[in-house]
């Protein structure tokens, strides 16, 4: 498959878009936010001693259970359990007289600091640690000692370079990685930071990087960077680069932005004549993820924002997640693609790109292939009899020269079943950093991903495959605020160990748990519905769900969500708690119905009962459905009720309300109102426009003794029209749409005065006391 022609037009991009924002939104079925986190004791959070760590690196040590971060100035050693609860502080600034040099040269004085951008582990007891020295990149060896012990110190005496191995400025993207005792680092390694390369330091072998070649890299912006065997020879090892470059290829008419996947030998030592010091197995091929579109046109995410490499039992196959975004200025949308290894191998084992014909056009390589193949490392592979290359300084001058004018590879990468795992168009934030997890559930193998977003949220999402379609149903299942402000998230680590996330940003690191089943509910069905993989209901509660465990009676269903079938004896109705509730509404008045479903991934659904006969609610620009309740814009006698609210989530479904909705007639009400009016007029003149009406029962306000009995009478005419009987709903419904906070205080007690002298009336009517019609003396319509 070759590259085609992408044609970004109005038109496409308006149906890419449509067709996009089509699809149902997929909802958190839980939002946890910062407060809720900490009550929950399911995050802590480390922000360094003095609250200002500027956090820019970090390194999760299982072995030792420690944490080790990188800030400005400043590198930090945190135990995990939790993350505050010990920590030992090594101050790392600028070598002497650096600070001053960085402001001279027109620098930020902000920027002029030591940005600790690497941390690395060296060997059993030291890690390495570079950081951008105020421009002058630096590095140093930190003491960390052994398994068990919390030491962390270092010389700040034996300080070496660090050009090749962090850029010098903090702000510019890089990734490394650390094999075998030597340093591969993508990055900018120039004080202007315009040349790119990838490099090869430390160990005993001599430095190596790419040409200056725009053919090579143009313009990277560095994501990731693996290393990753291809068999059980270990000279065939290959280091894998994950980035983005300008390209002009597959008809683009301008410089378009294409991620890269790319792959360097690590036996490679250049040439002997040609390619001297420089990478000679360097290659690299295109990353593609879209949306197939309306006539084969798709919707491409060509912008690379993170890439988590999940191992699996194979270490040699382990799946790539990534995350892309868009670069339109259309419309912003945002992309989790996975491929497989086996791919990305087919890719760079298939035709090279070529340039060919009059007008230079992009086509596959035709032509002879020099050998060994171009790309490949020297191993037992290319030792053949007669032609042994025991290094690529064995390699022939036509295998180099091919190599350097043919970097790219024909065929792109292609996703696991050829699109995206999930797709997010238009939304409020943006997704920035990704790990993933596989997990066992009672239904099968799971990936749950944790994606970190610019405004300090996490999501936990999960794809599922249905049968045999290829589209993928994205489950949102937690959106957690995992920091107090809204703050980008910049780095994600995962411990299956430890069952927790640590999430970095300049605020600081937060562990957070991977679960907490507890708080999806304490019923069977909420369990069953919140489709997490890692919990599951045990007969008694929801719990951590794990494989192999003796325990028997487990009930989970990730994939379908089928509540009613999976706890179809552990008592489902208990969740069938309605709320019983009445409403008064005037005719011609609006009015609204509130009900909540227990779940955002619910829909709720309204029924009306009217002399024992039920049917759905009709609705339309009268009567409509919002988020929160029926609203009626309109209000007719023949309106009147009694409303059941229904939520349904996938298969279950349950009643959430009976709500009786009483309709006053307009004309009666009106005439109370206005003759209430009429009495206290001048009451009216000196209200501010934030008091509450004096008729009110909550009212308050400088009125007469006059004015009070008139509001009296008016309530005793209310009472008369809808019944007394109905008191205590009245009193809630008046107070909820009419009294304020503090009036409601002041009422509670007076409202308890009233039922106990309307029970103490009731008492003495029974016994024919001629009280019948007499209010007490205590009764207060007005507070005192």
């Amino acid at each position: 498959m070759g590259f085609t022609p992408f044609v970004f037009n109005k038109v496409v991009v308006a149906l890419l878009v449509t067709s996009i924002c089509a699809t149902k939104i997929n909802v958190p079925r839980l939002r946890l936010s910062y407060k809720d986190l900490l009550s929950t004791n399911r995050s802590s959070i480390f922000s360094g001693h003095d609250g200002q760590l500027s956090l820019s690196a970090v390194l999760l040590d299982e072995y030792r259970d420690r944490l080790f971060l990188g800030g400005k100035d400043v590198l930090y050693s945190v135990m995990l359990s939790p993350v505050s609860s010990e920590s030992k502080e090594i101050y790392w600034p600028p070598l002497p007289g650096k600070r001053e040099d960085c402001i001279q040269t027109g620098k930020e004085q902000t920027e002029c600091a030591n940005f600790v951008r690497l941390l690395q582990p060296y060997n059993r007891t030291h890690l390495l640690a570079c950081g951008t020295g105020a421009f002058q990149p630096m590095c140093a060896f930190i003491y960390v000692g052994h398994r068990g012990e919390h030491v962390f110190t270092t010389n700040p005496l034996n300080v070496e370079s660090g050009r090749g191995k962090v850029p010098h400025d903090p702000s510019f993207p890089f990734t490394s990685t650390f094999s075998g005792g030597e340093l591969y680092t993508g990055l900018t390694a120039d004080f202007l930071g315009r040349d790119s390369v990838i490099f090869r330091s430390m160990g005993g072998r001599t430095t190596m990087r790419t040409e200056t070649d725009q053919k090579l890299l143009h313009d990277p912006r560095f994501i990731a960077a693996h290393v990753i065997p291809d068999n059980d020879d270990r000279d065939d090892d290959k280091v894998y680069f994950f980035f983005t470059e300008k390209a002009s290829e597959g008809g683009d008419k301008e410089e378009a932005i294409h991620t890269r996947v790319g792959r360097v030998c690590v036996n490679d030592v250049g040439g002997q004549r040609v390619l001297v010091n420089k990478w000679s197995t360097f290659i690299k091929a295109r990353l593609v993820c879209s949306v197939p579109g309306p006539h084969g046109i798709d919707t491409h995410f060509n912008q690379l924002e993170d890439v988590f490499m999940l191992r699996t039992k194979d270490e040699r196959n382990p799946d790539i997640y990534a995350i892309f975004s868009t670069i339109s200025n259309v419309f912003q949308g945002f992309a989790v693609c996975v491929y497989r290894m086996a791919d990305i191998r087919e890719a760079f084992n298939g035709p090279f790109a070529h340039k060919e014909g009059p007008n230079y056009q992009w086509g596959p390589y035709e032509g002879r292939m020099p050998y060994p193949r171009p790309g490949v490392c020297p191993s037992k592979i290319t030792n053949q009899p007669g032609k042994e290359f025991g290094s690529t300084k064995d390699f022939p001058d036509s295998v180099l020269q091919f190599a350097r004018s043919h970097p790219l590879m024909w065929r792109p990468v292609l996703p696991a079943l050829r699109q995206p795992v999930l797709v997010k168009a238009n939304i409020p934030y943006k997704l920035k950093q990704i790990v993933v997890d596989r997990v066992e559930a009672e239904d099968g193998q799971y990936d749950v991903m944790f994606i970190g977003t610019d405004v300090g949220t996490v999501l936990k999402v999960i794809s599922l495959q249905g049968g045999n379609s290829l589209e993928a149903e994205e489950v949102t299942l937690e959106e957690l605020q995992v920091f107090k402000v809204p703050i980008p998230i910049t780095s994600l680590d995962i411990s299956v160990k430890r069952q927790a996330l640590y999430v970095g940003s300049a605020a600081g690191v937060a562990q957070v748990k991977l679960h907490r089943c507890e708080t999806y509910g304490k019923a069977c069905a909420e369990c069953c519905l919140a489709r997490d993989p890692y919990c599951a209901w045990d007969g008694s509660s929801c719990a951590r769900f794990v494989p192999n465990s003796k325990r028997r009676f487990r009930r989970q269903d990730v994939k379908h969500g089928n509540a009613v079938l999976q706890c179809v004896d552990q008592n489902v109705g208990d969740l069938d708690v309605t709320e019983d509730k009445v409403v008064y509404g005037t005719e011609k008045k609006s009015t609204f119905l509130e009900c909540v479903p227990r779940s955002p991934q619910a829909s709720v659904t309204w029924l009306v009962q009217r002399d024992d006969r039920k049917e759905e609610v009709k609705l339309d620009d009268r009567v409509m459905s919002a988020d929160q309740g029926l609203l009626f814009r309109h209000l007719f006698r023949q309106d009147e009720g009694v409303y059941i609210c229904r939520s349904r989530e996938h298969s279950f479904s349950q009643t959430l309300a009976h709500i009786s909705l009483q309709v006053l007639q307009a004309d009666t009400v009106d005439e109370l109102i206005a003759r209430d009016i009429a009495g206290i007029s001048d009451g009216f003149k000196d209200r501010s426009p934030g008091n509450h009406r004096p008729w009110m029962p909550c009212s308050t306000g400088p009125y007469s003794r006059g004015q009070i009995g008139q509001s009296r009478t008016w309530f005793k005419d209310i009472m008369q029209l809808i019944g007394p009987s109905n008191l205590p709903h009245v009193e809630e419904y008046c107070e909820r749409m009419w009294c304020n906070d503090k009036l409601r205080r002041k009422h509670k007690s007076m409202l308890e005065k009233y039922r106990q002298a309307q029970e103490s009336a009731r008492k003495a009517r029974s016994k024919g006391s001629g009280e019948r019609n007499r209010t007490p003396r205590d009764l207060r319509l007005q507070p005192e």
